[in-house]
């Protein structure tokens, strides 16, 4: 059961700034980390591989030190790497990014599946998964949180819903998005990141040429949208103090969410405390 896994090297969340002036991130001295997502795509396909056999392929588009989470990938397991890098492929929206993709994935070899996370935490668009099996033209399953069963014909999973879940037969080659409920990603082991940092590791390097696309059709050129504006949205809260005896604070309280513009929850929760 041969495998390729969608992964995408982002920053990390927790310590994530703008510019003020540009509105750009700022990614000097920040660290970067696999998208939480991807690292529980690229586990369910490891996963199939202990179970089942087959190959396991990490491919990222980025800047050349995307490489480092390809790296990673082939510490957790995964028989080889994919790197596409080019500068043509800077800007790209998510119509231009998963055109990118699909066309590499046609050129990796053959393959049963292609995993990736539910989204990027740095997008949050949730649409690239999606978008690379239409351009691949195969069936997909999107919040997929496990796997029933894999022939090699067929996979049936399960997929997450609001109000409970969905149980879906496709077959191969598919698509599968999955989301974090699905597993627990396993640690890199120390040899296997070594042997991934090692001129000889199995990590090859694409270019727009390597993949036959123009660039016209990726990057910022290929792309259907593009952002006019980054911002931090800005939050202003006020604190006031009340004193007095307990019933004036409860009651000054009560009108104080009442009269708060929109308030809907506080104003029930108001006239609770009526109650």
């Amino acid at each position: 059961m041969d495998s390729i896994v969608l992964i995408k090297q982002v920053p990390d969340t927790t310590e994530v700034q703008l510019d003020p002036k540009t509105g750009n991130l700022i990614r000097e001295g920040l660290k970067s980390i696999i998208n939480p997502d991807d690292a529980h795509a690229l586990e369910a396909a490891l996963t199939l591989k202990d179970r089942f056999g087959g190959k396991v392929t990490a491919l990222s588009m980025g800047p050349m030190q995307a490489i480092d989470v390809i790296t990673e990938a082939l510490g957790m397991g995964a028989d080889a790497g994919v790197l596409l890098t080019d500068r043509a492929f800077a800007g790209a929206d998510t119509w231009a990014t998963s055109f990118t993709l699909a066309r590499a994935i046609q050129q990796v070899g053959s393959w049963d599946l292609v995993f990736c996370g539910r989204q990027a935490i740095d997008g949050d668009t949730a649409q690239i998964g999606p978008q690379v099996a239409d351009w691949l033209g195969i069936p997909q399953a999107a919040y997929v949180f496990a796997i029933e069963s894999v022939n090699p014909k067929h996979i049936t999973v399960k997929r997450r819903l609001e109000d409970g879940y969905e149980r879906l037969q496709c077959r191969l080659p598919a698509l599968i998005t999955v989301i974090g409920e699905m597993n627990t990603p396993r640690f890199p082991r120390v040899d296997r990141l070594l042997a991934g940092c090692r001129e000889k590791a199995p990590i090859r390097v694409f270019n727009a040429a390597d993949i036959g696309v123009k660039t016209r059709e990726v990057g910022l050129e290929g792309s259907l949208t593009h952002v006019i504006k980054t911002f931090a949205p800005k939050f202003k809260r006020e604190g006031k103090i009340l004193e007095g005896g307990k019933e004036s604070v409860v009651r000054e309280l009560i009108q104080r969410l009442k009269a708060s513009e929109g308030a809907t929850a506080c104003r029930a929760f108001a006239s609770a405390c009526e109650l």
